[in-house]
């Protein structure tokens, strides 16, 4: 394999869909959230993207089946217009071809199946985490719209990594979007940051905040 490549399962009944976007990151915050996205809606995997900008290892599941490392593609089987991006990992932050490449198959398949509109999710660095939810934008009336819906403007000087350049170049393809953070110490697994992210992001999505997860 010497480049990136996207592999179709099946292609999803949804009109224009939101693309969210959880990936490993800081306090893998993202992952989390879009893992609880995965398990509510019954999500189903419908894509698959490959890369040999990924790290040079292989996830072993409990059954000692190895893969290469990718990103996923879900969408729902119950009520929701959204497809959830997920995965195993990303592409070393100092290889940056390589995160605009990924990143731009990312937005391919996206407007191959219509979506309209983008979430990206990740961690706030913070050395005191407060319970706030941020939001960054493609515009400064998405980024003012959220804060009707109780976020704060993100005021950190950069985005890292995919959850950033997606909107970047989202934004350069036309597409508008959000980035959601959540401040956290970054240090391990911070479920509870995660868990106030994905309520926050179920609210941008219109779905009802009673059903389970």
């Amino acid at each position: 394999m010497n480049q990136t490549y996207t592999r179709l399962l099946f292609q999803p009944e949804l009109e224009n869909p939101v693309l969210v976007a959880g990936l490993p990151g800081i306090g893998n915050v993202g992952r989390i959230v879009a893992k609880l996205l995965i398990e509510s809606s019954r999500a189903k995997l419908f894509a698959e993207l490959y890369s040999p900008s990924f790290p040079d290892y292989v996830p072993i599941d409990k059954k000692g089946v190895c893969r290469l490392p990718r990103y996923e593609f879900y969408a729902p089987t119950t009520n929701g217009n959204f497809v959830v991006l997920t995965g195993d990992t990303q592409p070393p932050l100092e290889d940056v071809p390589a995160h605009y490449e990924v990143c731009g198959d990312v937005l391919d398949l996206a407007g191959k199946i219509g979506c309209s509109y983008l979430i990206t999710v990740e961690g706030a660095p913070s050395s005191h985490p407060t319970r706030e939810v941020y939001v960054a934008a493609t515009s400064k009336k998405q980024a003012e719209g959220y804060t009707r819906k109780d976020a704060m403007i993100y005021k950190g000087k950069r985005i890292m990594g995919a959850p950033g350049l997606l909107l970047g170049l989202g934004k350069r393809r036309g597409l508008e979007g959000i980035c959601v953070l959540g401040p956290t110490l970054g240090v391990t697994t911070d479920r509870e940051t995660a868990f106030r992210v994905y309520k926050f992001v179920r609210k941008v999505l219109g779905i009802d905040a009673r059903e389970g997860i």
